[in-house]
């Protein structure tokens, strides 16, 4: 009973702790008034917006579409109304094509990448001198860092990711590639 009874209240202070290091400020910081007043009667200043991290890029077009962020290391799966189904992290491959937009050309399936690592669901979508870039798994689900002296073109993604790219971007789906 002792235990049930500990482990009750340790599940308690759990879910205390994450209730108040997830408030917002306004509910988490102590007043600095007497209890039950205002601070101050002033209204406070708003924030200034500050950028989703995980937004969809703007500039990155309009509809159905994968959206690729260079900068960010980011993929973005956008439906017809705008929204994003997915988006993830990736890794670059050594060569990258410019800002723009694309269209999948073809699909693979499971085959060795150019880096001689196994790789499945790969979306190809463009073409930098000679290099065939697209986005693909590894079949181990690593994401190693590509070398700098190959000139590949796998952009690298987890296999769940992997799994949600293959059945979203079927040949001639749009992808935008953005800065």
């Amino acid at each position: 009973m002792a235990g049930l009874t500990a482990a009750a209240v340790a599940v308690v202070c759990f879910l205390a702790y994450q209730a108040s290091a997830n408030a917002p400020d306004s509910v988490a910081a102590p007043s600095s008034g007497p209890s039950g007043t205002a601070a101050s009667t002033s209204p406070s200043p708003k924030p200034a917006p500050t950028r989703q991290r995980l937004a969809i890029p703007a500039g990155s077009d309009t509809g159905e579409r994968v959206v690729y962020a260079l900068a960010d290391r980011r993929v973005w799966l956008v439906d017809e109304t705008e929204k994003a189904l997915r988006t993830f992290r990736v890794m670059p491959s050594a060569v990258s094509p410019a800002p723009g937009a694309y269209a999948v050309t073809s699909r693979s399936g499971t085959i060795k990448g150019s880096d001689g690592v196994p790789v499945e669901h790969v979306v190809r979508f463009a073409d930098v001198d000679g290099v065939s870039v697209g986005f693909s798994a590894a079949q181990d689900d690593s994401m190693a860092s590509p070398d700098p002296t190959l000139r590949t073109g796998g952009v690298r993604m987890k296999r769940a990711d992997g799994d949600a790219m293959w059945a979203f971007a079927t040949v001639g789906a749009k992808v935008v590639v953005v800065p």
